[in-house]
């Protein structure tokens, strides 16, 4: 007897091999059958779903979130779970909450808020602070219920905070006891549960109050010293995010004196800045020679560019560098848009340029080439140079800023523009289909839960389908099928995850049963929906007529079902089979 049976699915089973026709069966949340089309007993199951050719894969595993407050408050886990992702591991680049002391809350919060764009005010009413120790925050996750699955890592920032205090807040440099101190920790994490360690290297990472995070100059000792603590343990992937730029000469180094001594993955995120187009080739190269040396480093890579949905709700935004702009960014927006009707008003966004020293010359006025207005519900990633707000205003004879004032105005203040930061230097996404293909490049950088007033990048699994196997026109489309294994089977093999990943018997039953060909996402939009009235971008997909979480229906035509089967991962997960 199976708890459920899809018949005849255009099965993808994350492990890279060609797809085929298939039926599966379940049984108390495990994969128990992989058949042959129409093979399959069907009598003996409890429900049977005839699956008449959708695509059937394993639920993404995302491995690089900043879920680590919302998992205080939200059983939904969205964007997520929206995009059949059905497993994330979240405390990433070296801001968490544990472990902590209770003087250390606001700061954590600030530090989260400045790094990660989540609204600190959601995070002070939504965080339900019931630890200090990483042990007791596992303890705390594990006691809500969740649609989906998610692991966890201890985070730099407030591991060095904790153990230093003052001292490791600022960035001092670590004594020899204050090493030994936040590796007797790490292992105390990664023993209860903790999938790994993480740190952030990059001065992009800062505070709400400008300072760096906790560990941005930790010398070699200080990493390797937790290095140790790894190999203690036995398990443990070391993320990190690096600057940039200094890469290849001032970092790998240490990251191959640090796989050795753990034995364990080293994954750092890896990005395409314009002030180093070239680095990343570089780095591709240091990955080559790490796996001939068998070391277990691996680069993250995202998707798509990375950058900024502008709009007059958002974060951040070209308007406001303007001091007409300025003037009335306090007002409710149905006011504000009304002051910016004001034939004045608009004369002066349009055609002033402010005496700032050349400041919205250079941030706004000399950007505009690379800035491109959002159309439906499908944003453009890989934009050509002709849809930028600059070559639209000059094909239609009309000043770049009227163009972009009318764009960030429509739709009632919801209008949206795009500017990619990272990855983007060529014009195209090519930097990532090459960076994507490597064989030491890991499917990350998704930010989900993050970055609330700028990005909805927590759709990237649905993304990697829609544009990289189906509908990208400006260079080689990827095989759906590595696709699938990208962000299934390679990921959860990362951290350690064995027993999901894949559609085999023995596996975890964590399944996306997927309208392909209508696969799709609602228009981006700002909702008000965090704790405190907290603002954030979201994104729906659409498509996934169900997703299954250890055998669990949890989505059913893109809405919850309401079931919550999720659970908190503690450490690595044997492959059963």
């Amino acid at each position: 007897m199976s708890d459920l049976l899809i018949r005849n699915a255009r099965l993808v089973d994350g492990t890279g091999g060609a797809e085929r026709m298939a039926d599966v069966t379940v049984d108390g949340g495990v994969i128990t059958g992989v058949h042959a089309a129409g093979s399959a007993p069907t009598a003996s199951a409890t429900r049977r779903i005839d699956a008449d050719g959708l695509l059937l894969t394993p639920g993404w595993v995302d491995v690089h979130t900043h879920y680590d407050a919302q998992v205080s408050w939200d059983p939904w886990m969205t964007p997520s779970s929206w995009h059949g992702v059905t497993t994330i591991v979240m405390g990433n680049c070296g801001v968490g909450f544990a472990p902590t002391a209770t003087d250390r809350h606001e700061w954590l919060i600030e530090l989260m808020e400045g790094v990660e764009d989540i609204p600190g005010s959601a995070m002070t009413e939504g965080i339900t602070w019931q630890w200090t120790s990483f042990p007791e925050y596992l303890d705390a996750i594990e006691t809500r219920p969740h649609v989906l699955d998610i692991g966890t890592q201890i985070a730099h920032g407030p591991l060095r905070a904790y153990v230093m205090g003052v001292r490791g807040a600022s960035n001092a440099t670590a004594t020899s006891d204050d090493i030994e101190g936040m590796a007797v920790l790490v292992e105390q994490a990664l023993r209860a549960g903790a999938l790994g360690f993480s740190t952030s290297r990059t001065p992009l990472h800062r505070s709400k109050g400008g300072e760096l995070v906790p560990g941005t100059t930790a010398g070699a000792d200080e990493l390797l010293g937790i290095g140790a603590a790894i190999r203690r343990a036995g398990h443990g992937v070391f993320q990190f995010a690096p600057e940039h730029a200094s890469l290849p000469v001032q970092e790998w180094p240490w990251m191959r004196d640090l796989a050795a001594v753990t034995g364990q993955p080293v994954s750092v995120n890896l990005n395409q800045p314009d002030s180093a187009p070239e680095v990343w080739r570089h780095v591709l190269e240091l990955l080559d020679q790490a796996d001939a040396d068998g070391l277990p480093i691996f680069a993250q890579v995202a998707g798509r560019s990375i950058g900024i949905l502008y709009c007059l709700h958002g974060s951040l935004h070209p308007l406001l560098f303007h001091p007409a702009y300025a003037e009335v960014a306090h007002l409710p927006m149905p006011e504000r848009l009304a002051a910016l009707r004001d034939p004045e008003r608009r004369r002066r966004i349009v055609e002033d340029v402010p005496d700032d020293g050349g400041f919205f010359r250079n941030v706004v006025l000399d950007k505009l080439d690379r800035v491109y207005p959002v159309e439906g519900a499908d944003i453009d990633y890989e934009p050509d140079a002709s849809a930028s707000v600059l070559a639209r205003a000059r094909a239609a004879g009309v000043v770049p800023m009227a163009l972009l004032l009318d764009q960030l105005t429509a739709d009632d203040g919801n209008g949206m523009v795009y500017a990619p930061l990272f990855n983007y230097s060529y014009g195209d996404l090519s930097m990532t289909y090459a960076a994507t293909q490597h064989r030491r490049t890991r499917m990350g950088l998704s930010d989900a839960g993050a970055h609330c007033g700028a990005i909805c990048d927590g759709g990237t699994p649905t993304f990697m389908l829609t544009h990289w196997t189906r509908d990208r026109t400006r260079g080689p489309k990827l095989p759906l099928e590595y696709v699938v294994h990208r962000q299934t089977q390679q990921t959860a093999q990362l951290y350690g995850l064995g027993d999901r990943g894949a559609i085999a018997p023995g596996m975890r039953a964590d399944l996306n049963l997927i309208d392909y060909d209508a696969l799709s996402f609602d228009a981006p939009r700002m909702a008000f929906d965090l704790p405190a009235g907290g603002r954030r971008l979201i994104q729906h997909g659409r498509g996934y007529r169900a997703v299954f979480v250890g055998g669990v229906q949890t989505i059913a035509d893109d809405e919850f079902t309401g079931a919550l089967p999720g659970r908190l991962i503690r450490g690595p997960q044997r492959d059963p089979r």
